[in-house]
């Protein structure tokens, strides 16, 4: 089997893909690339059992066939060859010579007997949702996932479609995340667990544009179709936690603030706090915030005054500072409303401005404030 195809759109693909390699497998094989030839195309499959990537390209070639290549040495080298046509012959040994301009190289191939087989799209459901969209709810939803492998539901991301709308949702148990779009929607409620890795490899293969990604799923996998580019991954078989029970109904006291403000006195008063908790305290009386950390151990202490507006009665809560700059980070509104009861109760972070058709809510646990 012989084939052409430039160095340069070859290492492009391999490397959209490649994420899905894990460094320590338990099959060898697992660390190739799959390539079939068939035509002028070439599909290249990467898999750790659980996920698999495949991305398609047009190559010269004239017969069919396919072969295991071991992906590091690949990788590694076309990273050091100039853009130009390479030539990839491949033996009945499985052996692959490849051929520059100035250069040849020998690797040995596996047989492609040996790799794993894809998922069957069997019996599933389709919806499809613009690439811009999905991508931004991985981004606002992934950072809260747990990473708990005793508590598998919470080490995914919830997908909850309707013929209404479709919301991610994902929880750590000391945040969640509810990011809906009222724009999108399915022909039946059902809901899903996507485990993170996929998702991570999903965000940063997407384009940035309203592409529409065609996203299928059954009773145990999930696949992803977008231009050249094709994902599965196996679903997370658990009872995802009732969140709707932990978000209070009614938080009385509303605190308004400007988010980079905000964001930047946390960056800088955090320093101080302790290294295991995080703790920050958020003081509020009348149109003033005081943020506050202290590191016993080692006398260390910061604080900081900053405007805002609020209505409710003066209080003193703590939270960790780490989770409150993620959560800062997941929204792009210039002010955001928090939503607080008492000290002991679960403070709710809202962007004041977003588009008509999102709804982003951000929960996080207090701290017990120290005495």
């Amino acid at each position: 089997m012989k084939f052409i195809v430039s160095s340069s759109a070859l290492l492009k693909h391999l490397q959209q893909i490649s994420g899905v390699i894990s460094a320590n497998t338990v099959l060898p094989i697992l660390e190739d690339f799959l390539f079939e030839v068939e035509k002028n195309k070439l599909t290249i499959v990467a898999t750790d059992l659980e996920t698999v990537m495949k991305v398609h390209m047009e190559v010269e070639a004239r017969e069919t066939g396919k072969v295991c290549i071991p992906a590091k040495i690949l990788l590694d080298s076309l990273k050091n060859i100039a853009d130009q046509p390479l030539a990839f012959t491949i033996d009945k040994q499985f052996s692959v010579e490849i051929t520059s301009d100035n250069g040849k190289y020998k690797v040995m191939g596996e047989n492609p007997d040996n790799f794993p087989k894809d998922p069957s799209a069997d019996e599933t459901t389709s919806f499809e949702i613009p690439a811009s969209v999905l991508a931004t709810a991985i981004n606002k939803s992934l950072f809260a996932v747990s990473n708990d492998d005793l508590r598998p539901a919470m080490t995914g991301v919830l997908v909850e479609m309707s013929p209404s709308s479709i919301q991610f949702v994902a929880t750590d148990a000391h945040r969640l995340i509810r990011f809906k779009r009222s724009d999108i929607s399915s022909t039946r409620t059902e809901s899903l667990i996507v485990p993170k890795k996929p998702l991570n490899l999903l965000k940063s293969t997407l384009p940035n544009s309203d592409e529409l990604v065609k996203l299928s799923y059954n009773s145990n996998h999930l696949f992803a179709n977008f231009g050249e580019l094709q994902m599965s991954c196996r679903l997370i078989d658990a009872r995802f936690p009732d969140y709707k029970v932990v978000i209070p109904a009614d938080n009385p006291y509303k605190l308004t603030v400007n988010r980079s403000d905000f964001q930047g006195a946390l960056r800088r008063v955090s320093v101080f706090s302790n290294k295991s908790t995080n703790q920050v305290v958020l003081s509020i009386h009348g149109s003033e915030l005081q943020l506050a950390a202290q590191d016993v151990d080692f006398s260390f202490e910061g604080n900081e005054r900053m405007k805002c507006q609020y209505s409710g009665e003066d209080m003193s809560i703590a939270f960790n500072a780490r989770f409150l700059i993620e959560m800062l980070n997941a929204t792009a509104s210039d002010e955001i409303r928090v939503e607080l009861s008492t000290p002991t109760k679960a403070g709710i972070i809202k962007p004041v401005e977003q588009d008509k058709a999102e709804d982003l809510l951000m929960l996080v646990m207090p701290l017990m404030l120290n005495s």
